[in-house]
């Protein structure tokens, strides 16, 4: 490939000292993304990313292809208030999907909310719904640019007609409806008195809170219901009880799963707070509760989890002990990913091997039912309240889209509600399940999908996907990127690393802190399988992930470059020593250890941080990482300085690998980022890897 010359990116001379080790940080002014120079730079590495890809012929019919598999009519599951569903729906190729209503099944849809007419680009979304139990109000959250800072506006659904009632400064926020629907509850922070848009981008967020916002009244009259003055990092939660009686309260510390549970009777709003859980030792989620009895999923003392009922009536509220909880539904070898509470049944959702594994459970816990799923896959929804008698849910894989099915609990009857219609053929490709030994031995569970009657001669494009981190499961799931990517001829590879949630809270933590390391080994591991196993070899494997996969990319990048021949990192955490100085990343210390305040977690950090182990004179694999200027989850400057240096430690000579940027434009860390973005962003990967995989296809 001809040489590439990097746009200049300055230097600067800066010095840090984690116990006692001096550390050089040269692109710090990176920080100050409003920056003149930083967006000259931006603007130049875009233009010369953009200018290596035009070069790639097959990069246009990518993005026809890709819009034409993209262009299927997509459901969501949907729920009924009163009297009335509400769903979303996508035509096909939208930006956003599109909100509706309906009276019963069979109902006329009306459009609720459509935020494809917020802005001219697509890019304001809905971020969240809260709908009364009557179904007649709805507030929602509406995003700007892809941030994490949400507005909630309140909405008559009879009439479309929006109220005059606005909350800002709501950030990862529920709202939850009084019965009455004379108010609602929502998290957020302190309106700061006065902060630059580059701040709000920026800042570290702390204290958060949970407010009550009556209708009719302005946010400046919200009710303060809930803090912790005393410990900034507590993130807060909350939800009503079905029967309105009980306001339940969860408060955990950054990303961790485990949290402190407080129940406040609303029909006694003088009466002190239920201390029910008062330490973050496990997970406690709840499912339900009829009158004082609560059912409970929590990882206390079952890291894959149980469900256990609590009686408020048999407690000391002033001094709640555990004597008598019961264990109703006991851990299993499989963890129990979510339980919901519907006619009367637990529906408890387990993940065997990253796969859906349903179990229709009495509300003391007997096993009534195995429920059988249409194929080996992923089960998503099962919501609803006690006295409903349905149910609805989306089963997917790899070479399914999400098809929403009704379950009658009456009857245990599963008819198709919804069934996508994509422009491929399912029955070309497959996909199979192994497992691999990581470095120490661990059983790691890889899928593979790929046409049928592939040659195993080591000559397939491979692209190895993983995530490894804050307990999320990887599932098989359906995305037209999949199937675009298999019919270039390429194998899909997605490995379960630890860190995930693959096989419960003891595989998360295994993955965790000082236990980092073993993630990056997983993945270096599947990638020594897929070469062994000839499915691959390293001049056709690439690996991608995503904010803590992008983590896992750069890491693996740099730690086995001899494995691999591209490597796409998106919006990845990249300065290990800064994660927690911006935004919400304080939060991950739960995850990822504190560099500034443990001198062992730092050193084990320090050892795999990106930004820190590029060496310079190394070949690197070809890489590409993608930003978004307005992300406020992992701020871009860990992108860019990654950039900078690992383009200032390029080889200077022509076979050196292009190491390139793409930063986006009015777009956040994913969600809610339009489609035509999405599609453009795909295309771009799958050019660059066309080129450096030296596909033919």
């Amino acid at each position: 490939m001809p040489d590439l010359t990097y746009p200049p990116a300055r230097k600067v001379d800066q010095t840090d000292t984690y116990f006692g080790t001096e550390i050089s940080d040269p692109y710090r002014w990176m920080e100050d993304v409003d920056a003149p120079e930083l967006k000259q730079w931006v603007d130049a590495e875009n233009a010369l990313t953009q200018s290596w890809l035009d070069e790639v012929p097959q990069r246009e019919s990518l993005r026809t292809r890709l819009m034409a598999l993209t262009n299927y009519e997509r459901y969501s599951a949907p729920t009924r208030h009163g009297t009335r569903y509400f769903y979303s729906h996508n035509t096909g190729l939208q930006n956003q999907a599109i909100l509706f209503w309906q009276e019963g099944l069979d109902g006329t849809p009306h459009v609720l909310i459509d935020p494809n007419t917020l802005s001219t680009d697509g890019t304001v979304a809905l971020n969240g719904i809260s709908i009364t139990d009557d179904g007649t109000l709805m507030d929602y959250a509406i995003s700007d640019a892809g941030s994490d800072w949400v507005k909630w506006r309140v909405r008559d659904i009879a009439t479309g007609q929006d109220l005059p009632d606005i909350v800002e400064w709501s950030k990862f926020s529920s709202a939850t409806w009084l019965k009455d629907n004379s108010g609602f509850f929502y998290q957020g922070y302190e309106r700061p008195a006065d902060i630059t848009p580059e701040d709000a981008l920026k800042s570290a967020n702390y204290f958060h809170k949970i407010y009550f916002h009556k209708l009719g009244t302005p946010q400046s009259e919200d009710l303060l219901i809930f803090d912790r003055p005393d410990d900034r990092e507590l993130n807060m939660g909350c939800a009503i009880t079905d029967d309105g009686r009980y306001l339940i309260i969860s408060q955990s510390r950054g990303t961790s799963p485990n949290n402190q549970v407080t129940i406040k009777d609303l029909t006694q709003p003088d009466s002190s707070p239920i201390l029910l859980v008062t330490t973050e030792e496990a997970a406690f989620d709840p499912i339900d509760n009829d009158g004082s009895y609560f059912w409970f999923r929590t990882t206390l003392d079952a890291p894959n989890s149980k469900v256990i009922g609590i009686d408020l009536a048999q407690q000391d509220l002033t001094n709640p002990s555990r004597d008598h909880w019961q264990t109703l539904i006991p851990e299993s070898t499989n963890p129990l990913d979510s339980v919901s509470m519907v006619h009367n049944t637990l529906i408890a959702q387990y993940l065997k091997d990253a796969q859906s594994h349903i179990q229709l459970h009495a509300p003391t816990g007997e096993l009534l039912h195995t429920f059988a799923l249409p194929a080996i896959g992923t089960a998503d929804g099962f919501d609803g309240k006690r006295t409903d008698t349905e149910t609805f849910f989306t089963f997917t894989n790899f070479t399914t889209p999400a098809t929403v099915y009704r379950l009658d609990l009456t009857t245990l009857e599963t008819t198709p509600y919804r069934r996508p219609n994509v422009a491929f053929d399912p029955s070309l490709f497959e996909t199979r399940q192994v497992f691999y030994p990581s470095k120490d031995g661990t059983r790691i569970p890889l899928f593979l999908t790929h046409r049928k009657g592939i040659t195993l001669d080591g000559q397939n494009p491979t692209l190895l996907y993983g995530y490894g981190g804050f307990n999320i499961a990887l599932p098989p799931a359906f995305a037209p990127a999949y199937v675009l990517w298999m019919e270039m001829g390429g194998i899909y590879a997605q490995a379960g690393l630890r860190g995930g949630g693959e096989y419960g809270e003891a595989w998360h933590e295994a993955g965790t802190k000082l236990k980092k390391q073993n993630v990056f080994d997983d993945f270096i591991a599947a990638a020594e399988y897929l070469i062994a196993e000839r499915y691959t070899s390293p001049a056709k494997l690439a690996i991608s992930g995503g904010s803590n996969g992008g983590l896992l990319v750069g890491a693996c990048e740099l730690q086995r470059p001899d494995l691999f021949a591209a490597a796409i990192a998106q919006v990845a955490v990249m300065d290990m020593l800064r994660f927690d100085k911006f935004t919400i990343g304080w939060a991950w210390k739960a995850d990822y250890g504190s560099p500034s305040e443990n001198e062992e977690e730092f050193r084990a950090i320090y050892r795999y941080s990106p930004l820190h182990n590029i060496v310079p004179g190394r070949k690197y694999p070809a890489t590409l990482i993608t930003t978004a200027d307005h992300d406020d989850r992992v701020f871009p400057a860990h992108s860019f300085k990654y950039a900078a240096a690992l383009q200032a430690a390029a080889p200077p000579h022509s076979e050196a690998n292009p190491l390139l940027i793409r930063i986006e434009t009015r777009a956040g860390h994913g969600a809610g980022m339009p489609l035509s973005k999405r599609v453009e962003l795909t295309a771009d990967q799958y050019a660059f890897l066309t080129r450096t995989l030296e596909m033919c296809y």
